[in-house]
């Protein structure tokens, strides 16, 4: 089995992967749909994809609860750090081989801004290599972007992407970003949490189904995408 990754609601994700625990902008204690809470999550690392309060979450807490290593852009990175929190910072379009897998930082069309106003660089999507060699793209909170189409070139496995519309691509620009990334896989993310972002993802998954070669996985908050 090489990797499994649990929707946990709103653009959270749990993965594991490698023998080890990845959880993704975890957005726990304010999260209306969140069926994980910040005192029992496991972590052996934590993935950061932009400082807004919806996705640093409860990184702070997580991170000196279970002592797992942070991963996100070097201005964020900087910022956990003097939280007393371990970090490795990276940037977008820089690598870095981890014990789970190389991760590379992408580009996304977002803010970043942290809770408390401080700088937080620039908003990133994330592309993993895992130690069996598939490919997972999490896309971030995003808008459409050209470059989408590189991305896809390295021949992606499965691709998580925003469907909410109004802070991120919708449903018609979501469908976009799966014709050009053609992963095998799509599961969507960053929809329903509140009434602003409100989507039929049944509907967007029939027109990926009928539009495109990828397989669409529509999960309930703490369900679970098993691969292979």
């Amino acid at each position: 089995m090489s990797f499994e990754l649990t929707w946990i609601g709103h653009a959270t994700l749990a993965l594991k992967t490698g023998g080890y625990n990845l959880l993704v902008d975890p957005f726990l204690s304010d999260n209306p749909t969140a069926i994980l809470d910040p005192d029992s999550v496991e972590a052996d690392y934590i993935l950061v994809s932009h400082g807004h309060h919806d996705h640093v979450g409860d990184t702070v807490k997580i991170a000196q609860r279970t002592g797992a290593t942070v991963i996100s852009n070097a201005e964020i990175c900087r910022w956990l750090t003097q939280q007393h929190i371990e970090a490795h910072g990276q940037h977008l379009g820089g690598g870095h081989t981890h014990p789970f897998g190389y991760l590379k930082l992408t580009m996304a069309l977002h803010g970043s801004a942290l809770p408390d106003g401080s700088y937080g660089g620039n908003p990133a999507g994330f592309l993993l290599t895992t130690n069996d060699g598939e490919k997972i793209y999490m896309a971030g909170d995003t808008g459409l972007f050209g470059d989408m189409q590189l991305i896809g070139e390295e021949g992606v496995t499965l691709a998580v992407l925003p469907i909410g519309d109004n802070y991120t691509m919708g449903p018609a620009d979501g469908l976009r970003a799966v014709k050009m990334l053609q992963p095998d896989h799509v599961i969507p993310i960053h929809y329903n949490t509140f009434d602003l972002i409100q989507q039929d993802a049944a509907a967007w998954a029939r027109q990926v189904r009928t539009e495109t070669t990828a397989q669409v996985h529509l999960l309930d908050p703490g369900e679970q995408f098993i691969y292979p």
